[in-house]
């Protein structure tokens, strides 16, 4: 009866040691081939994420405007009051100033659903624009595939992280935390990706520029005077430009000076004979 109990006991241990074998044996090739769990994951979120037929559209809206205009600080006013009336962000607001006009640019993030009305409230009084370009870039499809890749590599990341508590080695731990690492790195870099692009959908980027012409203002006498100091300059300027400009043909300079002597020494050793 022993022998009977202790060869049944041998055959339960050298069963269970070749189970442990096959589980280790596994987990190694699913550690090795990460592509193989990869594929499927990604194939399908794809598949799942592009067949929804009323997902909706990202546009990235931009607005380009100039004009000109009577009143700079009424302008200026006018399109601070619209930007808070449409929820937007002043995101940069310059001055600038030249011989004959002084020029402002304002930079207005606004809420992608207000865009139109914003363009349309800031237009009111502008007899034309010098420049009126406005653009839609439709990045929908980046924006799904995206989605789809984050949801892909942090399901990956979860049976990495699950073989990772089922890992007996240690060589085992360290090539899946080799593996861990450039998944979550890759859903970093695609997760920033995302954020940017959610922020330029959902708000519009208008830039406005606007001027006032000084010359017509100015008096005559400044004006005329102004024009005698270009004037002035301007011949400086030509008078140092042609220095510098004989300064680039010296060694011309030089050999005709050489001749010169030469030729003269001559004919005056002639006179002399």
């Amino acid at each position: 009866m022993k022998k009977l109990l202790t060869g049944f006991a041998g055959f339960l241990l050298l069963w269970g040691c070749k189970e442990h074998e096959r589980t280790e044996e596994a987990v190694n090739m699913m550690v090795s081939s990460p592509a193989m769990t990869m594929a499927p994951v990604q194939t399908g979120a794809f598949e799942n994420s592009r067949n929804k037929p009323d997902y909706e559209q990202k546009l990235i809206k931009t607005a380009d405007l100039a004009f000109e205009t009577a009143n700079l600080d009424e302008t200026a006013a006018h399109i601070h009051n619209a930007a808070k009336q449409f929820n937007g962000l002043i995101q940069h607001d310059s001055e600038n100033k030249d011989s004959y006009r002084l020029t402002h640019n304002i930079t207005v993030r606004i809420p992608s659903k207000d865009f139109e009305g914003f363009i349309a409230e800031i237009s009111k009084g502008v007899t034309y624009f010098d420049r009126k370009e406005i653009s839609a870039q439709d990045v929908t499809d980046e924006y799904i595939d995206l989605e789809a890749r984050i949801k892909a590599k942090k399901t990956l990341e979860a049976r990495y992280l699950e073989l990772l508590k089922k890992a007996a080695k240690v060589s085992e731990m360290l090539e899946i935390e080799k593996e861990l690492s450039a998944i979550r790195e890759e859903i970093e870099s695609q997760e920033g990706r995302l954020r940017y692009l959610k922020s330029k959908v959902s708000l519009s980027t208008v830039n406005i520029g606007f001027y006032k012409t000084t010359e017509v203002q100015e008096g005559a006498t400044v004006s005329y005077g102004g024009k005698m100091w270009n004037a002035v300059k301007s011949g400086f300027n030509g008078i140092s430009s042609f220095f510098i400009g004989v300064l680039y043909f010296w060694p011309f300079i030089l050999i005709f000076v050489i001749v010169f002597v030469l030729v003269r020494r001559k004919m005056r050793k002639k006179k002399n004979l």
